[in-house]
């Protein structure tokens, strides 16, 4: 990132200010100050009474039409869905800044055309079958290639970006940031329901978009020459058209120079993202200071990381994982560990100003995540429109709404 917008690419590739293609040797670490950040949030077009979802992003898209913030917001593979981008931010209060602004706007902007928004890992009861995918070639020709498993992606995410300043150390950073797949998941875990049913987990999300080749943990990298060597293999054999067809939980960015956590459902409440955005940020300081020290970096096995994943997704913030850095023979409550990460970021979260962001961390750990709340919604009344009704609100709380200008 150098101080540059970043415009989202999500699973398409879109949006780059990169031109596409390219040697993935080509890369821009060290071009920027390193942990600088950006967020991109899939949010839900709604119809403001029986909060379905509904196929009016063009009508979104027209109404920001010379905005100032037109370009951060784009559409997405289906119609019902809006993507947003912050412009690259130095700090975790920025972000807060740039997501209340932009939440604000267009949360004002659907108000006005009759719709609500809405921001979670997959929409309660909507069906992907009745949802029209976007007219450009670029979404036609992913479910041209891609079929079932294209059309059933109905569900939304946040990507967060931490800028590296050297491309090995970013791999390595990576390796690190393995273990943490699960915390994060169970942190931000927003998608209980799918096709109007509980689906007994917390992030549906999750094994919905499992299905996508080239998704999961990342496999461990020695070097960026021997990352760079497996991902041009799969370019020049025309198996992808360039590494943003890669959709690992955690992959490298190289032509923003930056590290892209890919975990995360997307998240309701505004302080919670930019607390997740903090936990991030400090743990790559972290990482790549030791890294700059010479210390080794401990990874592991991607079928530990990936068993991890699965009872994270399964349970949440009641998850009993693997405790991989001390290598217990007992499982361990993901709250645990995430309280024991927390102890060791904390130094290097007030050296990047975030420590009082961090502190919402620990009201998640309390009262639960985003699943946990619709889960709490739904049991009162067995009403699962309300629990849609309940995820605009906090939407529209956390972004200060804004009426459209």
């Amino acid at each position: 990132m150098d101080g540059q917008q970043i415009y989202p690419e999500s699973i398409t590739g879109k949006g780059s200010r990169f031109a596409p293609g390219g040697s993935v040797l080509d890369h821009a670490f060290g071009k920027s100050d390193p942990y600088t950040l950006g967020v991109e949030e899939e949010y839900m077009l709604l119809d403001a009474e029986t909060f379905d979802l509904v196929q009016h992003i063009d009508t979104v898209l027209a109404a920001v039409a010379g905005h100032e913030l037109e370009p951060v917001i784009n559409a997405e593979l289906m119609q019902s869905v809006l993507e947003i981008a912050t412009p690259v931010c130095h700090t975790t209060g920025e972000v807060a800044e740039q997501l209340r602004k932009i939440r604000g706007y267009v949360c004002g902007v659907a108000r006005d055309q009759g719709l609500r928004v809405g921001s979670a890992g997959t929409h309660p009861f909507s069906l992907f079958e009745r949802q029209r995918i976007t007219a450009r070639d670029r979404y036609r020709s992913l479910v041209d290639q891609m079929q079932y498993v294209a059309r059933r992606e109905l569900i939304f995410g946040m990507h967060i970006h931490i800028a590296v300043d050297d491309p090995d150390k970013a791999i390595q950073v990576v390796n690190g940031l393995l273990p943490h797949i699960a915390p994060l998941l169970a942190l931000s875990a927003s998608s209980p329901f799918w096709r109007g049913e509980p689906t007994g987990l917390r992030s549906s999300r999750q094994m919905i978009f499992a299905a996508f080749p080239r998704s999961g943990p990342p496999p461990r990298f020695t070097s960026y020459a021997d990352y760079a060597e497996v991902v041009g293999q799969l370019e020049k054999t025309g198996c992808i058209a360039d590494y943003t067809h890669i959709w690992w939980d955690i992959r490298l960015h190289p032509r923003l120079g930056t590290i892209e956590v890919r975990i995360c459902d997307a998240v309701t409440r505004l302080e919670h993202v930019v607390a997740i955005v903090a936990y991030c940020q400090a743990l790559v300081k972290l990482l790549s200071e030791r890294f700059d020290r010479g210390e080794e970096i401990p990874s592991y096995h991607r079928i530990l990381t990936t068993e991890n994943k699965w009872l994270a997704g399964r349970y949440g913030l009641e998850a009993p994982l693997m405790d991989l850095a001390t290598g217990r023979r007992n499982r361990v409550a993901v709250a645990q560990l995430i309280r024991r990460t927390l102890k060791e970021i904390e130094p290097h979260a007030r050296e990047l100003g975030s420590d009082r962001e961090l502190e919402a961390i620990e009201e998640i750990l309390r009262n639960g995540n985003g699943a946990d709340r619709q889960l709490r919604v739904f049991n009162a009344n067995r009403d699962i429109v309300e629990v849609v009704s309940e995820i605009a609100d906090a939407t529209e709380v956390a972004a200060d709404l804004q009426p459209a200008k």
